[in-house]
């Protein structure tokens, strides 16, 4: 999901050198959305983590 966010904005910066500030607005407005999913998910899986704790090896 961050390779997304990434791809998006190159696309928005992209747009925005080349005048289409549609697009650059729509395509920064995904990636802004996308990278607060990842960070939301990544923050959920971290604490989920810690929290289950190490399962002792055998």
């Amino acid at each position: 999901m961050l390779g997304w966010a990434l791809v998006f904005f190159i696309v928005a910066i992209i747009a925005g050198v080349f005048g289409f500030g549609g697009v650059a607005a729509a395509s920064a407005g995904i990636a802004q959305l996308l990278f607060f999913i990842f960070l939301v998910l990544f923050v959920v899986s971290l604490v989920m983590g810690l929290a289950r704790g190490r399962t002792p090896l055998a």
